[in-house]
């Protein structure tokens, strides 16, 4: 029987079982929240991102969930610097092209700041310069995709939270939590 787990991953934690690239205090990782053998994430999140990882043992499975030949679509909730006028949400709809290439179309709205977990550390605010939240879904999975699109239009991300993948959401799952799908 297939295992599905759905994992609420906190910020500062990385998306492995063992820190190998840390030659300094061992940082945080999925074995001090997941004690089950044999599953393994299918995809990453950056250690500075949170929110929803999906963790499987079934290899073909991991693999249509994070192969990006399957467009599985990833939505975020991603907190922004500045307030991000129609010509960036046009831009990021459209697809920009960053080093490595054109980035697929994203769907993008702005959405009121959501009732999320406080974060540890918190974002730090600037009383100078306004933020905003939008909603993101790519169905592309690059290296900091979501952090580096909204750069390249001038609103680098403040905290990126992965709400959902496919057809699983967070709906309820606490930082550091997991529930079997």
């Amino acid at each position: 029987m297939t295992r599905l787990l759905l994992f609420n991953k906190p910020h500062g934690v990385l998306s492995q079982f063992t820190d190998k690239g840390s030659a300094g205090a061992p940082r945080p990782t999925l074995s001090d929240f997941i004690e089950i053998p044999g599953v393994y994430p299918a995809g990453r999140l950056d250690r500075d991102s949170e929110g929803l990882l999906l963790l499987t043992d079934d290899g073909a499975l991991q693999a249509r969930i994070a192969a990006p030949r399957f467009k599985t679509a990833k939505t975020y909730l991603v907190q922004v610097e500045g307030l991000p006028d129609e010509a960036a949400l046009a831009a990021l709809r459209a697809g920009v092209t960053l080093r490595d290439g054109l980035t697929r179309p994203a769907r993008v709205r702005r959405i009121a700041p959501p009732a999320l977990w406080e974060r540890d550390p918190p974002v730090r605010q600037r009383k100078s310069v306004p933020d905003c939240w939008l909603e993101v879904t790519i169905t592309e999975g690059r290296n900091r995709q979501v952090r580096r699109m909204t750069a390249h239009v001038g609103h680098p991300t403040l905290r990126l939270v992965r709400w959902r993948i496919g057809r699983w959401a967070l709906d309820g799952l606490a930082p550091g939590a997991w529930r079997e799908a």
